[in-house]
């Protein structure tokens, strides 16, 4: 039931641009695991999602000038953690203030917030600059005693991170089956069970009380369709901070916000990826 395929693309030029750009687009079509280095990009699909003309439409679309070579197998279901240790995930430490690490790793460096992550895939390690940008600004925001919905909460970091600052209550939204297993696995190992983890989209916030911050790092175009529902969900005068999309991106963003009663309070920017900061009129 956990079966991938996992699709290899090689970049003739190749550069970190073009490997992002590519992420970026992938994302939008339901590829959820992206692995880039200095040839191209592994990308990550359920089995059952895949498609092979989607991403040969995505190839024929890339804006750059370059050579595209492709090739896929099926990765049969397996101990992610075990595959992360081997391969992937590393410790990251962002501003000498919070250390994410999984469980496996040693010789931790002592941080404020010490966050332990054993993801199953690659929801969210905080390796990613999305991921980065909103931690620093959770770091940086008051937050205790403030309500927060995390949506989209993957490994559940961005979470977990509000709750060690002193957020309550915290929600998290997951629409992934297995995301959500890894977030409520992830809460109880950070001692933070009392964090909601919900498995479902947009329509699971029917059942939320407005909060004070409202966090959503996803992509482009689900926030576009979903925001009137995140912003419903977020009291006059709360915070609402959004990742997943590029700086270009912020435009069209902010003026489908405003539609909704959002406006601009800050944008913070990490390789063109862009944490946008939108703050809810009274």
């Amino acid at each position: 039931m956990n079966d991938y395929i996992e699709v290899r693309l090689d970049i003739t030029p190749c550069d970190e641009t073009s490997t992002d750009l590519l992420a970026a687009l992938l994302c939008d079509k339901d590829y959820e695991s992206f692995v880039p280095d200095a040839e191209g990009l592994t990308a990550y699909i359920k089995k059952e999602l895949f498609d092979d003309k989607v991403f040969k439409s995505v190839i024929a679309d890339f804006p750059f000038e370059a050579t595209i070579e492709v090739k896929w197998s099926t990765v049969e279901g397996r101990d992610w953690n075990s595959e992360w240790e081997k391969n992937y995930f590393k410790p990251i430490v962002i501003d000498n203030q919070c250390v994410i690490h999984s469980s496996f790793h040693t010789d931790i460096p002592s941080m404020p917030y010490d966050i332990v992550i054993d993801p199953k895939m690659a929801f969210g390690t905080g390796h990613h600059q999305t991921t980065s940008l909103i931690i620093r600004r959770l770091i940086d925001m008051p937050l205790e005693n403030r309500s927060v919905i995390d949506m989209g909460t993957g490994t559940g970091i961005l979470a977990i991170l509000a709750a060690m600052r002193g957020a309550n209550p915290v929600n998290a939204v997951e629409i992934d089956e297995f995301a959500h297993i890894n977030a409520i696995e992830n809460v109880r190992l950070n001692g933070h069970a009392e964090i909601n983890v919900i498995l479902g989209d947009a329509g699971a916030l029917a059942d939320l009380q407005p909060a004070d911050l409202f966090i959503a790092n996803i992509n482009r175009n689900i926030i576009l369709a979903d925001i009137r529902h995140y912003a419903s969900k977020l009291v006059a005068g709360g915070d609402m901070l959004l990742s997943g999309f590029y700086e270009e991106d912020v435009e069209t963003i902010l003026a489908e916000a405003s539609k909704h009663g959002l406006k601009y309070a800050g944008t913070y920017v990490m390789d063109r990826w862009t944490c946008l900061h939108l703050k809810k009129q009274s």
